[in-house]
């Protein structure tokens, strides 16, 4: 008799799960379009950038470097790029479009970042 009842018990809780409308609630879906560029805008922001328009429709979180117009010989000099024209430290990252720029090794090369 036991079993039983142990039996019933169990399966009530199972039956008590498929309940129609009690299903969980499903995680929102991550902004798109206008409300994804305000967030990433307010993020950016908020960590001291500059957002700005970047290429064909796209956007960039510039952030101003501490050793901004310092003087490099090598990348490894630099929070950023070592500018191989000027041999100063790049001025924000991400540092767009191509430039002259030396390496942490020492080498002088092109770098494009779009």
């Amino acid at each position: 008799m036991p079993r039983l009842v142990i039996s019933c018990v169990l399966l009530g809780l199972v039956l008590a799960g498929c309940i129609p409308g009690r299903e969980p609630p499903a995680a929102p879906l991550p902004p798109v379009g206008e409300a994804r560029v305000a967030l990433e805008r307010a993020a950016c922001e908020k960590r001291g950038g500059e957002f700005r328009k970047a290429g064909a429709g796209g956007w960039v979180c510039l952030m101003r470097l501490p050793d901004a117009d310092k003087s490099c010989r090598t990348g490894a000099d630099c929070a950023g790029v070592c500018l191989a024209r000027s041999m100063t430290c790049a001025p924000v990252k991400p540092l767009l479009g191509c430039n002259e720029v030396i390496t942490s090794s020492g080498l002088r090369v092109r770098e494009c970042v779009e």
